[in-house]
């Protein structure tokens, strides 16, 4: 997202935009039909390998979803009094990966296993 795709995710990090919708989400459209694709390949064709390479798409792009978009960013009305320590740290690694605008010097922040330094308070 931070390499040659930088075109679709940058707005996700750079707000100048009024729409719901961000070019960010085509990269859900891209992993499910990809998963999707899989999943095919494995039921019609009898490509075993294509079946746990659909599920594991489908499940990071679930996850995601879920943790990304719905609790981070509360793009839904959900999750919003989790305040935990794990939460706490998850919600500071994102914003850190978010305070550079630029491609270059943004940080990982590594969705679910989140680097120790963010728990510490």
């Amino acid at each position: 997202m931070h390499g040659f795709l930088w075109k679709l995710h940058k707005d996700h990090h750079h707000k100048d935009h009024d729409s719901w919708f961000e070019r960010n989400d085509a990269f859900f459209i891209f992993y499910a039909v990809v998963s999707m694709g899989c999943f095919y390949f494995w039921s019609y064709e009898g490509l075993w390998a294509c079946l746990p390479i659909g599920f594991g798409i489908m499940a990071y792009g679930a996850t995601y979803f879920i943790v990304h978009d719905i609790f981070i960013h509360q793009r839904f009305k959900m999750f919003r009094k989790a305040n935990n320590w794990y939460a706490k740290g998850v919600r500071r690694a994102h914003k850190m990966h978010h305070k550079h605008l630029g491609k270059k010097d943004s940080e990982c922040f590594g969705m679910l296993i989140v680097p120790f330094k963010y728990f510490k308070r």
